[in-house]
């Protein structure tokens, strides 16, 4: 059992639900707190069935706890970095096959213009009259 420094207890004090008119507005001595190894000794001295509830719903939330402060930030910053590269290099391939498409795209109408230019010569030089068809009279 440890007592709370004056930091740790006024951050866990509600602002909002502490009655400023009535007593315990300002506390006379600082609250006291169990650590995980202080409940197992605890648990250890009282014997009745509430005390050992008590004890394990206490110790399952300090697993919780430490699972929860495990999961340490750096691996959310790792993933994060992943998914960016991930979301990097899909970018650049979307790119790369759009500049390819791009490319085939210019490459056809290239093409075709030189076709319609090669047809257009075709017929400007056909452009001698043609014989009739039909009965000729």
């Amino acid at each position: 059992m440890f007592e709370l420094t004056k930091e740790k207890w006024d951050s866990l004090r509600c602002s909002f639900c502490t009655l400023n008119k009535t007593r315990g507005q300002h506390p006379k001595y600082l609250p006291f707190a169990f650590s995980e190894l202080g409940v197992s000794m605890l648990s250890s001295i009282l014997n009745s069935d509430i005390a050992i509830e008590v004890n394990i719903s206490i110790m399952r939330a300090f697993v919780a706890i430490r699972q929860l402060t495990d999961v340490s930030p750096a691996n959310d910053i790792t993933k994060l970095q992943q998914e960016v590269k991930e979301l990097k290099s899909y970018i650049e391939e979307v790119f790369s096959d759009y500049n390819d498409i791009n490319d085939d795209t210019r490459m056809q109408l290239e093409l075709i213009n030189e076709t319609l230019a090669e047809l257009q010569s075709t017929k400007a030089l056909s452009n001698k009259p043609r014989p009739k068809i039909g009965f000729v009279k």
